[in-house]
């Protein structure tokens, strides 16, 4: 969709990520390697009482959600930034669901504009876990 098509308040509903055990695992230990996220005995040692999944994780896992409906399609030029917040901890078996909302738009030149999407995140029971705010340049139509 082109930036000119964009309007602040367009949001979709994504489908379920599932947090899966042996794939949260498999990303903690190559990207995030700490007891938290890798060491189940250590785990229950915490406050959690078991395995957390990465804080990335959990954004990708929904992140991928997104991309299957997203706003820009083949008039995305390029990311900008990623800010991502975390409310509350996600577990693995956890099945988390979001809202991706246009934010806020600005005409940057002609040619593009800058878009805001914000991806809230809820888990199973429908406790916030995660707010995402992505920014992305897109193309404008040629005038």
């Amino acid at each position: 969709m082109y930036f000119d098509d964009l309007t602040t308040g367009l949001s979709v509903q994504l489908a379920p990520a599932v947090i899966e055990k042996e794939k949260m695992l498999a990303f903690a230990r190559e990207y995030d390697n700490v007891p938290l996220h890798t060491d189940e005995e250590y785990a229950k040692t915490t406050p959690f009482g078991r395995l957390l999944a990465p804080g990335v994780l959990s954004f990708l896992a929904v992140w991928a959600k997104y991309l299957e409906v997203d706003f820009f399609g083949e008039e995305l030029l390029a990311g900008k930034s990623t800010k991502i917040e975390w409310l509350r901890p996600v577990f693995a078996g956890d099945v988390l669901t979001g809202k991706a909302t246009v934010t806020k738009l600005i005409v940057r030149n002609e040619k593009n504009g800058l878009a805001e999407v914000t991806i809230d995140v809820v888990n199973q029971n429908g406790e916030p876990v995660l707010t995402g705010v992505t920014e992305a340049v897109v193309k404008r139509r040629k005038t």
